[in-house]
Parts: structure tokens; C-alpha cells; sequence
């Protein structure tokens, strides 16, 4: 349901370092054949047998170490060096080192660090702490430190790194602005490193007050006040007004339009930040305001009040949108534009807005899709097909919708060769598989999930294929879904979709009369198969179930003994969820897209969502135009994972337009809260 996002998910503590024996999980594959056993890493222990020599000193170590971490990132220098001298011979030995050293990272020495760095060259610790001492250099601007580290880093994808590294070519009199205007799209995440690039640049005449003031609106858009504030100090205009025009936009817009640009702009800032709570007042204003302000800053304004109204799939959206024709729009405006335009069926607008944005966004998958529709909808089926073509081969919502506009149909692909034991134990060996283990077995997923994907890095398909069989038999079905996925041409949809706790949920799903590919594909994307996942705002368990939810399901099924612990029961956590599945389904007449809708925002949205149409919509467009981003892509992945389920199960082709189907507007009364 709405906003769950995954903050733990513990593994009891020996599971992650015991290989089990235990065969595949039933799925598509279900034919596939088991992988041989591996060797394991600790034997497991009989009940009542002796404890393993040595197990109540590695449990203390461990405890040791957790203690180290969190001194650590308290920053208690003396604290972490007594703790890590009590660890030489801890299994995470890189990262005792890397406690050690962190809380005095700006005071350390040099050479101390770079041993450090040479001690663990090559792992992900290792980018981790250079990164970090990278930040520093650059803050420091010790720019013979930081050009002699950064070339060492592995992905160098850190923006804060990146807008250091190309301020000190900057400061060498290199030509940068290029690169800047291409990194500089989420001030939200500047930090100080790109403050100082885009007043390097403007101070150096590489870039001009356009620059700035393009920014300016990025940063409101973003709701970036701090970027806000300091961005208006460049243009010579109020910080403290640059900021309420972002946190408190009708204090600023009260102050007036002001006499210079700089005002001008900071109040369109605050008029776009209205507009997200009061269309109504901003159109207004604006509309009061128009003959104070030029041709582009009125379409600026309109554009600002064009977004909020698309957010909200207000009717007048459209309107507004042709008001701020001939203004550059923003990436995040650019998309809305396309939305509306599709849901009005306007595909010459289509096409203009998409064919105008950036190249790296017009490559996306989602606009590539709808490029197609529009060359479809105007006879270019050449073009039309080209572009289906070129997401048709992603096993995502727009490569299925791709395949279905040209004719074809997901199929599941054949069984992959199973792993071998020699492969098997290739993957047992990895060092960062191990110490992604270890952490998974001291319930750290974050830095689990970290070293794992680090070790990811550069393998074949075969090793990947290993490395998620690894992950299967230590019961992390989540590293093995992610770990497959990235496999390019050997696609194991055992790992990639798998089943597992079949004989719960198949009687459930059937008792209910629920499509278990449906209910799998919403599994797969609530919790990855981390039976014990918890969200931040207290979804638990497989089905990522809300506490009030899950009592008043228990209470409509009769289930009178509920109480919110039971959440953490699988066989608990199933029969709620999948109740509530088939509530949601019933109260939107079948409909899987406003069914999935519900489940994860609530009926009341996806409620207020149908109630704007007054026609018919296309399914895809329905879902494209989904307010909230993170319910757009949940619904988008829960289709297209129940669409590949459909194929695993049933053994034969699908389409996702079964699912994706016309959206109604017409409801019945709901009997949802």
C-alpha cells in the first residue's frame, strides 16, 4: 500500500551464512531442473548438538563490530579505535578499518588513508571511503589530491564528486559548461560542490544569468530551498525571499511581483509552488500580474500553473499549457505536457512535446513507446514499428505494450542451463558475495544490498545466473531477482520470477477466485519475497500489509483473534493480502489496473482518479497518467510482472492488453474505507 518503502527485512542470523539444500521454488519454470548442492560455508548445527567451537567468540566479535558501526557514525574517534583493536581477525576486516579511520577522515593523514585504500583496493569499502575523502578534498579544495584519487574511482556516479571534478577543470581554464548544463538537473542534490561549479561558472563567464535562472526554476520545481536561496544571491536578489518563495510561497507572493527580474523570477517560483496547493489563487494572481511581466515570463508562469494543474488532472490543464507555448519547459513539465496530450488524444502534441525534450530523456523506454503511438496514429508505420522494435526485446510494461503493437506476445523463454557446481562454488568464493552475507546475517541489508551489487560488477551471464542461485539457497529471493534481472541474453525466469510459498498461496488465490499470476506480480513488487519486510510507515510481511488495513480485512473475513504481531506470519500475512486484493478487485469491477491502483495508493485515490474521466480511457494512457510517480511505476510493474507470471504459469503466450484493458468511468458504490 501507499508509500512502503523497504527499511529492514532481517534474515535470522545464521541463515545467511548456510547455503540450504532446499530444491528451486515452484514458478514458470516450474520444470526447471535443481542446481547440484554447493559446499556450504558453515555447517549447520543439529539441535542438541554441541555449540561449534569458537561460535559464542564470533557472536561477541559481531557484537563488538555492530557497536564499532554505530560509534562510527556518531563520529566517536576514541570509541571506534578501542572497539576495532578489539576485531583483527573479523570477517569484515575492510570495514573495521573503515570505522577506524572515518570519524578522522578530514584530519588523517594522507598516506594513512591511501593505505587504508590500498589494504582493500578494489572493493566496494574502498570506493565508499575514496568517495567520501573525495568530498573532502573538494570542499578543501585541494584540487592535486583530488584529481591525483578521482580517476581511481570504479563508477565516479556520486553528482557531488562530479560537480567537484569539474570545477577544478574549471579552475584550469577548462571549457566545462557544456558538461554542467547536462549534470545540473536536480538541485536537490547539489550539496556545495555544485553551488560552487555554477558560480564558478557564471563568475568566469562560461555560463550567464540564463543559466541561473533556468536553475531557479529547477530548484523551485524540486522544492530546493537551500539551492533556491543561493541561486538568488547570484542574480543579486533576496535569499530570504528565494526561500519562502519555495517553503511559504503565499508570504512571497503577498510581497508583491517586485521591480527586477531577479524578483520576477523568484516570485514565478513562488506562483508555482501555489499553484500545487491553490490553482485557483495562482491563476489569479498570474492573470492580475500579466502586464508587469514579459512574453516569456508570463509563459514561465503558465507553465508553472500547467504542471500543478496536470499533477491533479485538472481539465483546464490543456488551456494552460497553450498559454506557455514557446517556453522551454523542464523535464518533469515536459512529461506532464505529454500526459495530458495523451489523455486528450492530441497526438500532434504528442509528438512535438516529446520530439522537443532532451535526448537522454526522449530515449526513455515510456516516450519512445509513445513516440511509436503518435507516428501509429499518423500512418508512419515504418517509424511506428522502428520504435516499437527498440523496447519490444525489454521484459518491462513498454516492451510488453511494444510487443503487442507488433504482433507478438510474451512467451516465456525456456529453462536455463542449471548452474553448476563448479560455477556455484566460483560464487561462494567471491569475497564480496561473502561479506554481503555476513552483513545479511547481522540483519544490515543496506550494506548487504551494497556489496552485493559491487560484486555484480562486470560478471557474465553465467556468473550472474551462480551468484542469484547463491542468493536463492541463502533465502534472499530478492538478491536473486535483482541479480538475474541483469543478465542480457541466457533469461532465467525461475529466478526471475519466482513462486515461492506456493502451496500457501495457490489454495488462497483459487479459494478466492484471484489470478495468481496478478497476486504474484504484486508480491514481487511490495517485497521482493522478504517474507519479514518492513516499510517505513509499518507495512509488514510479504504482501507489505498496513496494520489498519490488515485489521479491518481480518475483521470483514471474520478472523476474530487478529492482533498487529500477526502480520509477521506468512500463512497471516497471505490470507490478508490476498483478501484485500480481491476487495479492491470486486470494488472496481474487476478492473486489475484500478485494483493495483488502490492497493498501493487507497481506494480513495484511485476513487478520485477514475471519478475525473468522463469517457472511456486507454488502459496504458490511464496508467502513464498516474499522479503519483511511485504509484505510476508500481502499477506499471505489477502488470507487466503479472503479465511474465501469466507466461511462466500457464505455459503459454500472453498479452498485456488482457490487463491493460479500457478504463471506465463508471463505479459502483464503494464498500472500501
Amino acid at each position: 500500500m501507499f508509500q512502503k518503502r523497504l527499511t529492514t527485512g532481517a534474515l535470522p542470523a545464521a541463515l545467511a551464512l548456510v547455503l540450504t539444500m532446499s530444491t528451486l521454488p515452484s514458478s514458470a519454470a516450474a520444470a526447471a531442473p535443481e542446481a547440484p548442492p554447493a559446499a556450504q560455508l558453515v555447517p549447520p548445527v543439529p539441535a542438541g548438538a554441541p555449540a561449534v567451537p569458537g561460535a559464542s567468540d564470533a557472536r561477541a566479535d559481531d557484537d563488538t563490530f555492530l557497536l564499532l558501526r554505530e560509534a562510527a557514525r556518531q563520529n566517536d574517534a576514541a570509541r571506534t579505535n578501542a572497539l576495532a583493536s578489539r576485531l583483527p581477525n573479523h570477517a569484515l576486516a575492510s570495514y573495521v578499518d573503515y570505522y577506524r579511520l572515518k570519524p578522522r577522515l578530514r584530519d588523517a593523514p594522507a598516506d594513512e588513508i591511501r593505505e587504508v585504500l590500498r589494504r582493500h583496493e578494489g572493493s566496494a569499502v574502498a570506493e565508499q571511503l575514496r568517495t567520501e575523502w573525495l568530498l573532502d578534498l573538494g570542499r578543501r579544495r585541494d584540487w592535486t589530491g583530488f584529481e591525483r584519487e578521482v580517476g581511481q574511482l570504479a563508477r565516479g556516479d556520486n553528482l557531488q564528486v562530479r560537480c567537484y571534478a569539474l570545477l577544478a577543470r574549471a579552475g584550469r581554464g577548462e571549457q566545462v559548461a557544456a558538461e554542467a548544463r547536462t549534470l545540473l538537473g536536480n538541485p536537490a542534490g547539489y550539496g556545495e560542490a555544485c553551488a560552487a561549479l555554477v558560480a564558478q561558472l557564471l563568475q568566469s563567464g562560461q555560463m550567464n544569468q540564463e543559466d541561473v535562472y533556468w536553475q531557479l526554476r529547477l530548484a523551485g520545481e524540486a522544492d530546493a530551498t537551500g539551492p533556491a536561496r543561493r541561486l538568488a544571491a547570484l542574480l543579486g536578489a533576496s535569499e530570504t525571499r528565494a526561500a519562502q518563495a519555495v517553503d511559504v510561497p503565499a508570504v512571497a507572493m503577498a510581497r508583491g511581483i517586485g521591480a527586477t527580474r531577479a524578483e520576477r523570477a523568484i516570485y514565478l517560483v513562488a506562483l508555482g509552488r501555489m499553484a500545487r496547493t491553490s490553482l485557483r489563487l495562482a491563476t489569479v494572481a498570474l492573470q492580475k500580474n500579466s502586464p508587469k511581466l514579459s512574453a516569456e515570463e508570463r509563459a514561465i508562469g503558465w507553465a508553472g500553473i500547467a504542471h500543478a494543474a496536470s499533477i491533479v488532472l485538472s481539465p483546464d490543464a490543456a488551456t494552460y499549457w497553450q498559454r506557455a507555448n514557446g517556453v522551454p519547459l523542464t523535464n518533469e513539465q515536459a512529461q506532464w505536457k505529454t500526459r495530458i496530450a495523451l489523455r486528450r488524444g492530441d497526438w500532434k502534441t504528442v509528438r512535438a512535446t516529446i520530439e522537443a525534450m532532451p535526448p537522454a530523456l526522449r530515449a526513455e523506454s515510456a516516450w519512445v513507446y509513445w513516440l511509436g503511438r503518435a507516428d501509429k496514429h499518423e500512418g508512419r508505420m515504418v517509424e511506428a514499428n522502428a520504435a516499437f522494435e527498440r523496447v519490444a526485446t525489454q521484459q518491462h510494461f513498454y516492451g510488453q505494450l511494444a510487443l503487442d503493437e507488433l504482433g507478438r506476445q510474451v512467451v516465456a523463454p525456456p529453462p536455463a542451463t542449471p548452474v553448476s557446481l563448479e560455477e556455484l562454488g566460483q560464487a561462494i568464493a567471491n569475497p564480496s558475495l561473502q561479506r554481503a552475507l555476513k552483513f545479511y546475517s547481522l540483519r544490515l541489508r543496506a550494506e548487504g544490498n551494497r556489496e552485493w551489487n559491487w560484486a555484480l560488477r562486470g560478471m557474465s551471464d553465467r556468473q550472474l545466473l551462480a551468484a542469484g542461485e547463491l542468493a536463492r539457497r541463502n533465502d534472499l529471493l530478492d538478491r536473486t531477482v535483482d541479480t538475474s534481472l541483469r543478465t542480457r541474453t541466457e533469461l532465467d525466469y525461475a529466478q526471475r520470477f519466482p513462486a515461492p510459498h506456493l502451496d500457501l498461496l495457490h489454495p488462497t488465490a483459487q479459494g478466492l477466485g484471484l489470478d495468481k499470476a496478478w497476486v504474484y506480480g504484486l508480491i514481487r513488487q511490495e517485497s521482493r519475497f522478504i517474507s519479514d519486510a518492513r516499510s517505513g510507515v509499518g507495512a509488514s510481511g510479504l504482501m507489505q500489509v498496513m496494520p489498519a488495513t490488515g485489521k479491518w480485512v481480518a475483521g470483514k473475513i471474520g478472523m476474530d483473534n487478529f492482533v498487529h504481531g500477526m502480520l509477521t506470519d506468512l500463512r497471516t500475512n497471505i490470507t490478508l493480502g490476498a483478501n484485500y486484493m480481491n476487495m479492491v478487485l470486486a470494488n472496481f469491477d474487476g478492473d486489475e489496473i484500478l485494483a493495483t491502483v488502490a492497493y498501493n495508493a487507497g481506494p480513495s485515490r484511485a476513487r478520485a482518479w477514475r471519478g475525473v474521466l468522463d469517457a472511456p480511457m486507454e488502459g496504458a494512457i490511464f496508467v502513464e497518467s498516474i499522479p503519483f510517480a511511485e504509484t505510476r511505476g508500481y502499477v506499471r510493474n505489477v502488470l507487466a510482472n503479472a503479465t511474465n507470471y501469466a507466461a511462466v504459469f500457464e505455459q503459454k503466450p500472453q498479452s498485456i492488453r488482457t490487463r491493460v484493458r479500457t478504463v471506465q468511468p463508471r463505479e459502483r458504490a464503494s464498500i472500501l474505507p
